[in-house]
Formats: structure tokens, sequence, C-alpha cells
């Protein structure tokens, strides 16, 4: 049901910790589901069923997708790179907004 603090009813912080789950799964959680301007109803199932679905589904596909790529096109061995000047701003560029997206998160910790 809809969490409430008052009635004890959710997971909170401390309880959360004490699952064992990552920080990380939670955070995805807990983003993938964050509505905009209403409440949220959590259960057990779901978490797992996003977790298992949408996350663990989504990164395996696009890890095996990788590697037959790289198996198809490279020989199973990753060339090494070499970077144009275009190539390095870009990586700049995205380096950058991975640390700024890291902070954001950050943000939203949670804090024992």
């Amino acid at each position: 049901g809809k969490f409430s603090k008052s009635r004890g009813v959710g997971v909170f912080g401390d309880m959360a910790k004490d699952t064992g789950i990552p920080a990380d799964i939670w955070r995805f959680y807990l983003l993938y589901l964050r509505p905009e301007g209403q409440d949220s109803a959590f259960s057990w199932s779901d978490l797992m069923l996003k977790n298992n679905s949408e996350l663990l589904n989504n990164l395996g596909n696009f890890i095996n997708r990788a590697g037959m790529f790289v198996s198809k096109f490279f020989g199973g061995t990753v060339p090494n790179m070499v970077l144009t000047p275009d190539d390095k701003r870009l990586l700049a560029r995205v380096t950058l907004e991975l640390r700024q997206y890291h902070q954001l998160l950050e943000k939203v910790r949670w804090v024992a």
C-alpha cells in the first residue's frame, strides 16, 4: 500500500539498509517508480520484478549484444582505440555529464 510513516507502512532508510539490498538497486527502483506529483505504492514483488525485468534483463541483454558484436566483428578481442581530437572532446563531455549525473544521484542518497 501507500507509504505512511505515522502508520509504519513502508520501507524507510534504516529498514532498507537492513535488507542487505545494495543501495544502487534501491536507487534504481525508487527513481524508476518515483511519481511526479502523487504518492506511490511499494511492494516487494514489484521491487523484485523491476530489478529482474528492467534492470538485470536489460543490462544482461546489453552486455550479451556487446559481446556478440565484439566476437562477430573483432574476433573476440576489443581492438586498441586511437582517439581523434573529436573523440577526446566527446569523451570529455560525456565524463562531465556523468559526473554531474552522479552528483545529482548523491543528493538523493539515503543517510543512515
